[in-house]
């Protein structure tokens, strides 16, 4: 199966060709042209990503807003790819998530064979299936099932349900959830969180079943396997 790369670049003519050369390489490509399209994309498609190509400048949110968000739940490969040849700005991007970093201008077999690394890389490292107790998460087949039976899950119980179990043991505050499911500029109700756990549980808890989603009082919510139901 061909990867899949989120290409985030705000230059028409830069996206035109990268896409191509991409495409040629055999790769999938996603495009999005400033920050807020980039998490936009990432948020309905990150099961199916493998990489994601940053510009740091781009309009809306930067490069670096972007990879922060997307580092609060996943290790996917990210390059970040730069006018920006300080060496201070090389070790920023490093320091807040990049896997690596490219500056422009640049020649395309460089960035190909970069790019190569890091997927073969990201391949040994994200786990595709997430398990609990009898509930299993599949992030490549999008499917979650508790006892074998498949639950039907709307996106936002999906990327919701995807958190608590990349930290299964440990406690989720209600604004992490928030900004990882939602992001920073959610201006909605202040319950929202809460509201999808109670849809989640529904969906995924049953009288004669072990409880998974674990009420933290006062903090927030934590996914374990556990003897009988709490909270």
């Amino acid at each position: 199966m061909a990867a899949t790369i989120l290409l985030v670049e705000d230059e028409a003519g830069l996206i035109s060709y990268l896409d191509s050369e991409l495409h040629f390489e055999g790769y999938t490509v996603l495009t999005a042209q400033d920050g807020q399209a980039a998490w936009d994309t990432w948020q309905a498609k990150q099961a199916e990503i493998n990489l994601i190509l940053l510009d740091w400048m781009i309009p809306k949110l930067d490069g670096l807003e972007v990879m922060r968000r997307v580092r609060k739940t996943s290790d996917v490969p990210i390059m970040m790819m730069t006018a920006r040849d300080y060496v201070g700005d090389k070790v920023a991007g490093l320091d807040n998530g990049a896997d690596d970093y490219i500056t422009k201008p640049f020649e395309i077999e460089e960035l190909l064979a970069r790019i190569r690394v890091l997927i073969r890389r990201g391949q040994h490292l994200v786990p595709t299936t997430y398990t609990v107790g009898d509930l299993t998460l599949d992030t490549k087949a999008r499917q979650v099932r508790r006892g074998g039976q498949l639950a039907q899950l709307t996106q936002r119980e999906y990327d919701l349900l995807l958190v608590l179990m990349q930290h299964r043991g440990e406690v989720c505050t209600r604004d992490q959830l928030l900004d990882a499911v939602w992001g920073t500029e959610f201006d909605g109700q202040a319950n929202i969180v809460d509201v999808y756990v109670r849809y989640l549980r529904q969906k995924l808890e049953c009288p004669d079943e072990p409880a998974l989603i674990q009420t933290v009082r006062g903090v927030g919510y934590m996914l374990e396997e556990a003897a009988s139901h709490a909270g």
